[in-house]
Protein backbone atom coordinates (compact mmCIF):
# COMPACT_ATOMS: atom_id res chain seq x y z
CA UNK A 1 0.00 0.00 0.00
CA UNK A 2 1.58 3.15 -1.22
CA UNK A 3 -0.52 6.87 0.36
CA UNK A 4 -0.08 9.60 -2.06
CA UNK A 5 -1.20 12.93 -0.36
CA UNK A 6 -2.58 14.94 -3.03
CA UNK A 7 -3.26 17.67 -0.79
CA UNK A 8 -1.65 18.43 2.67
CA UNK A 9 -3.42 21.97 3.72
CA UNK A 10 -6.58 22.38 5.68
CA UNK A 11 -9.86 24.52 5.61
CA UNK A 12 -7.40 27.20 4.75
CA UNK A 13 -5.08 26.24 2.01
CA UNK A 14 -1.52 28.11 0.94
CA UNK A 15 -1.52 30.17 -0.45
CA UNK A 16 -4.27 32.23 0.70
CA UNK A 17 -5.73 34.66 -1.99
CA UNK A 18 -3.92 37.93 -1.58
CA UNK A 19 -2.43 37.24 2.05
CA UNK A 20 0.95 39.06 1.83
CA UNK A 21 1.84 36.74 5.16
CA UNK A 22 5.51 35.23 5.10
CA UNK A 23 3.76 31.64 4.39
CA UNK A 24 1.54 32.57 1.46
CA UNK A 25 4.34 34.86 0.12
CA UNK A 26 7.26 31.99 0.48
CA UNK A 27 4.60 29.30 -1.47
CA UNK A 28 3.11 31.70 -4.13
CA UNK A 29 7.21 31.99 -5.18
CA UNK A 30 7.90 28.71 -4.33
CA UNK A 31 5.37 26.32 -4.99
CA UNK A 32 5.29 22.97 -3.59
CA UNK A 33 6.34 21.64 -1.14
CA UNK A 34 5.93 25.32 0.13
CA UNK A 35 2.23 25.49 -0.93
CA UNK A 36 -0.55 23.44 0.50
CA UNK A 37 -3.66 22.49 -1.22
CA UNK A 38 -7.10 21.53 -0.41
CA UNK A 39 -6.73 17.83 2.39
CA UNK A 40 -7.63 15.09 0.23
CA UNK A 41 -5.05 11.35 0.04
CA UNK A 42 -5.34 8.55 -2.30
CA UNK A 43 -4.41 4.87 -1.28
CA UNK A 44 -2.55 3.20 -3.82
CA UNK A 45 -3.64 -0.77 -3.67
CA UNK A 46 -7.10 -0.42 -3.13
CA UNK A 47 -7.08 2.79 -5.37
CA UNK A 48 -8.58 4.95 -3.05
CA UNK A 49 -9.87 8.37 -2.87
CA UNK A 50 -10.51 9.67 0.17
CA UNK A 51 -12.60 13.46 0.22
CA UNK A 52 -12.61 15.86 -2.33
CA UNK A 53 -11.39 19.63 -1.85
CA UNK A 54 -12.07 22.28 -4.75
CA UNK A 55 -8.44 21.87 -6.06
CA UNK A 56 -8.88 18.17 -6.20
CA UNK A 57 -8.79 18.72 -9.95
CA UNK A 58 -5.41 20.13 -10.93
CA UNK A 59 -3.87 17.55 -8.00
CA UNK A 60 -4.96 14.70 -9.34
CA UNK A 61 -3.37 16.10 -12.72
CA UNK A 62 -0.31 16.48 -11.20
CA UNK A 63 -0.14 13.19 -9.15
CA UNK A 64 0.59 9.49 -9.70
CA UNK A 65 -2.84 8.22 -10.02
CA UNK A 66 -4.15 6.35 -13.05
CA UNK A 67 -7.28 5.03 -11.91
CA UNK A 68 -9.75 5.44 -9.01
CA UNK A 69 -11.34 2.53 -8.01
CA UNK A 70 -13.41 4.30 -5.07
CA UNK A 71 -14.46 6.78 -3.34
CA UNK A 72 -15.14 7.76 0.38
CA UNK A 73 -15.93 10.51 2.82
CA UNK A 74 -14.90 11.84 6.29
CA UNK A 75 -17.04 14.17 6.77
CA UNK A 76 -19.17 16.71 5.81
CA UNK A 77 -16.74 20.06 5.80
CA UNK A 78 -17.04 21.82 2.75
CA UNK A 79 -12.85 21.69 2.46
CA UNK A 80 -13.59 17.80 2.25
CA UNK A 81 -16.44 17.12 -0.09
CA UNK A 82 -17.48 20.94 -2.43
CA UNK A 83 -14.54 19.24 -5.30
CA UNK A 84 -17.27 16.94 -5.93
CA UNK A 85 -17.85 17.96 -9.48
CA UNK A 86 -14.92 15.79 -10.16
CA UNK A 87 -17.31 12.55 -10.26
CA UNK A 88 -18.75 14.19 -13.51
CA UNK A 89 -15.82 15.67 -15.14
CA UNK A 90 -14.15 12.23 -14.13
CA UNK A 91 -16.49 9.61 -15.58
CA UNK A 92 -18.60 11.73 -18.09
CA UNK A 93 -18.89 10.93 -21.86
CA UNK A 94 -19.22 14.15 -23.43
CA UNK A 95 -19.56 12.97 -27.01
CA UNK A 96 -21.29 9.83 -27.50
CA UNK A 97 -24.94 9.38 -28.00
CA UNK A 98 -26.21 7.57 -25.73
CA UNK A 99 -23.65 8.33 -23.83
CA UNK A 100 -21.85 5.09 -21.97
CA UNK A 101 -19.77 6.73 -18.72
CA UNK A 102 -17.91 5.56 -16.34
CA UNK A 103 -19.19 4.74 -13.05
CA UNK A 104 -17.20 5.30 -9.23
CA UNK A 105 -19.02 3.81 -6.34
CA UNK A 106 -19.02 6.33 -3.45
CA UNK A 107 -19.20 5.25 0.19
CA UNK A 108 -20.38 7.33 3.08
CA UNK A 109 -20.89 6.81 6.44
CA UNK A 110 -24.81 6.93 7.15
CA UNK A 111 -23.77 10.07 9.27
CA UNK A 112 -21.75 11.34 6.59
CA UNK A 113 -24.56 11.47 3.99
CA UNK A 114 -26.96 12.74 6.49
CA UNK A 115 -25.11 15.69 7.29
CA UNK A 116 -24.16 16.32 3.59
CA UNK A 117 -27.72 15.99 3.22
CA UNK A 118 -28.59 18.62 6.36
CA UNK A 119 -25.47 20.62 6.79
CA UNK A 120 -24.28 21.38 3.09
CA UNK A 121 -27.11 20.88 1.21
CA UNK A 122 -24.95 18.67 -1.78
CA UNK A 123 -26.47 15.34 -1.59
CA UNK A 124 -28.54 16.67 -4.58
CA UNK A 125 -25.55 17.05 -6.56
CA UNK A 126 -24.16 13.95 -5.90
CA UNK A 127 -27.76 12.54 -6.89
CA UNK A 128 -27.89 13.99 -10.32
CA UNK A 129 -24.14 12.79 -10.96
CA UNK A 130 -25.66 8.94 -9.67
CA UNK A 131 -29.01 9.61 -12.22
CA UNK A 132 -26.59 10.27 -14.75
CA UNK A 133 -24.80 6.93 -14.03
CA UNK A 134 -21.54 8.71 -12.86
CA UNK A 135 -21.29 7.14 -9.60
CA UNK A 136 -22.65 4.67 -7.40
CA UNK A 137 -23.95 6.27 -3.85
CA UNK A 138 -23.61 3.06 -1.01
CA UNK A 139 -24.04 4.57 2.62
CA UNK A 140 -22.51 2.01 5.17
CA UNK A 141 -24.41 0.82 8.64
CA UNK A 142 -22.61 2.04 11.42
CA UNK A 143 -19.02 -0.80 11.82
CA UNK A 144 -19.77 -1.95 7.93
CA UNK A 145 -16.78 -2.59 5.71
CA UNK A 146 -16.59 -2.18 2.19
CA UNK A 147 -14.23 -3.82 -0.37
CA UNK A 148 -11.72 -2.48 -2.96
CA UNK A 149 -9.37 -3.95 -4.89
CA UNK A 150 -9.09 -6.86 -2.29
CA UNK A 151 -8.48 -4.05 -0.05
CA UNK A 152 -10.80 -3.89 3.72
CA UNK A 153 -11.74 -0.07 3.94
CA UNK A 154 -13.91 0.04 7.82
CA UNK A 155 -15.24 3.45 8.50
CA UNK A 156 -13.91 4.53 12.50
CA UNK A 157 -16.83 7.10 14.28
CA UNK A 158 -14.27 9.43 16.10
CA UNK A 159 -15.20 11.71 19.14
CA UNK A 160 -16.61 14.32 17.06
CA UNK A 161 -19.45 11.60 16.05
CA UNK A 162 -19.87 13.45 12.38
CA UNK A 163 -15.94 12.70 11.68
CA UNK A 164 -14.66 9.33 10.34
CA UNK A 165 -10.98 7.92 10.19
CA UNK A 166 -10.75 4.92 7.74
CA UNK A 167 -8.88 1.13 8.83
CA UNK A 168 -7.29 -0.27 5.39
CA UNK A 169 -6.27 -3.47 5.27
CA UNK A 170 -4.66 -5.86 2.44
CA UNK A 171 -1.62 -7.33 1.47
CA UNK A 172 -0.17 -7.90 5.11
CA UNK A 173 -0.70 -3.99 5.83
CA UNK A 174 -2.85 -2.14 8.23
CA UNK A 175 -2.94 1.53 7.75
CA UNK A 176 -4.99 4.14 9.87
CA UNK A 177 -5.91 7.29 8.44
CA UNK A 178 -7.69 10.26 10.21
CA UNK A 179 -8.00 13.29 7.83
CA UNK A 180 -9.15 15.86 10.71
CA UNK A 181 -11.11 15.89 13.78
CA UNK A 182 -9.03 14.43 16.38
CA UNK A 183 -10.79 16.26 19.14
CA UNK A 184 -11.19 14.56 22.55
CA UNK A 185 -10.16 11.21 20.53
CA UNK A 186 -7.76 8.67 22.30
CA UNK A 187 -6.99 5.38 20.62
CA UNK A 188 -8.58 2.55 21.80
CA UNK A 189 -6.14 -0.90 22.16
CA UNK A 190 -8.45 -3.23 20.78
CA UNK A 191 -7.33 -1.09 17.09
CA UNK A 192 -4.48 -3.11 16.98
CA UNK A 193 -0.98 -2.18 15.67
CA UNK A 194 -0.79 -0.16 11.79
CA UNK A 195 2.07 0.26 9.53
CA UNK A 196 1.22 3.68 8.87
CA UNK A 197 -0.90 6.24 10.59
CA UNK A 198 -2.05 9.81 8.63
CA UNK A 199 -3.38 12.14 10.87
CA UNK A 200 -4.55 16.10 11.52
CA UNK A 201 -1.41 17.67 12.92
CA UNK A 202 -3.95 19.94 15.10
CA UNK A 203 -3.63 23.51 15.72
CA UNK A 204 -1.01 25.29 16.63
CA UNK A 205 -1.40 26.60 20.36
CA UNK A 206 2.04 27.26 20.85
CA UNK A 207 4.48 27.43 17.62
CA UNK A 208 6.45 24.44 18.18
CA UNK A 209 9.83 25.81 17.86
CA UNK A 210 9.97 28.58 20.03
CA UNK A 211 6.61 28.16 22.70
CA UNK A 212 5.62 31.26 21.95
CA UNK A 213 1.80 30.98 22.24
CA UNK A 214 0.54 31.67 18.89
CA UNK A 215 -4.08 31.11 19.57
CA UNK A 216 -4.87 33.27 22.81
CA UNK A 217 -5.89 31.22 25.97
CA UNK A 218 -9.51 32.48 25.10
CA UNK A 219 -9.76 31.68 21.84
CA UNK A 220 -12.52 28.85 20.87
CA UNK A 221 -10.80 26.77 18.61
CA UNK A 222 -8.86 25.71 21.42
CA UNK A 223 -12.53 24.50 22.50
CA UNK A 224 -13.16 22.34 19.42
CA UNK A 225 -9.80 21.46 17.48
CA UNK A 226 -7.37 19.01 18.80
CA UNK A 227 -3.69 20.94 19.41
CA UNK A 228 -0.62 20.15 17.93
CA UNK A 229 0.46 18.21 21.44
CA UNK A 230 -2.68 16.65 21.92
CA UNK A 231 -2.08 14.69 18.38
CA UNK A 232 1.31 13.98 18.97
CA UNK A 233 0.25 11.93 22.30
CA UNK A 234 -2.38 10.28 19.87
CA UNK A 235 -0.07 9.57 17.58
CA UNK A 236 2.32 7.97 20.85
CA UNK A 237 -0.57 6.16 21.83
CA UNK A 238 -1.08 4.66 18.15
CA UNK A 239 2.01 3.91 18.03
CA UNK A 240 2.46 3.29 13.76
CA UNK A 241 5.18 2.15 12.73
CA UNK A 242 5.31 5.08 10.56
CA UNK A 243 2.89 8.18 11.41
CA UNK A 244 2.31 11.03 9.02
CA UNK A 245 0.68 14.63 9.77
CA UNK A 246 -1.39 16.40 7.66
CA UNK A 247 -3.95 18.87 7.22
CA UNK A 248 -1.47 21.65 7.95
CA UNK A 249 -3.83 25.30 7.45
CA UNK A 250 -2.30 28.35 6.62
CA UNK A 251 -3.61 30.34 9.96
CA UNK A 252 -1.14 27.88 11.84
CA UNK A 253 2.10 30.13 9.98
CA UNK A 254 4.42 26.82 10.04
CA UNK A 255 6.58 27.05 6.63
CA UNK A 256 7.78 24.03 4.93
CA UNK A 257 11.28 24.83 6.73
CA UNK A 258 9.69 25.34 10.05
CA UNK A 259 8.10 21.73 9.53
CA UNK A 260 10.87 20.33 8.31
CA UNK A 261 13.14 21.59 11.79
CA UNK A 262 10.10 20.41 14.02
CA UNK A 263 10.34 17.26 12.46
CA UNK A 264 13.90 16.83 13.35
CA UNK A 265 13.33 18.09 17.02
CA UNK A 266 11.00 15.36 17.37
CA UNK A 267 13.17 12.97 16.24
CA UNK A 268 15.91 13.05 18.67
CA UNK A 269 13.12 13.41 21.06
CA UNK A 270 12.24 9.59 19.86
CA UNK A 271 9.42 10.22 18.20
CA UNK A 272 9.78 9.47 14.59
CA UNK A 273 6.97 11.89 12.74
CA UNK A 274 6.99 13.09 9.36
CA UNK A 275 5.17 16.52 7.76
CA UNK A 276 3.31 16.21 5.18
CA UNK A 277 3.35 17.74 1.45
CA UNK A 278 1.33 17.84 -1.44
CA UNK A 279 3.22 15.07 -4.11
CA UNK A 280 4.40 13.12 -0.87
CA UNK A 281 4.02 9.03 -1.24
CA UNK A 282 4.58 7.01 1.52
CA UNK A 283 4.70 3.27 1.48
CA UNK A 284 3.15 1.06 4.78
Amino acid sequence: MRIEILGSGGAVSAPRPLCPCRICAEARVRGVPYSRGGPSLFVHGPDLLVDTPEDILPALERAQVRQIAAGTYSHWHPDHVMGLRLWETLNGDWVRWPPQPRSTPLYFPQRVAADIRDKLGVWESFDFMQQRGLIELVELADNESFQSNDYTITPLQLAEQYMYAQIIEGGGKRVFIATDELFGWQPSPALGSFDLAVLPIGVAEHNPLTGERHYPLEHPVLQREATIAQTLEIARTLNARQTVLTHISEPEQLGYDDLLAFEKELRQNGLDIAFAYDTMIVSA
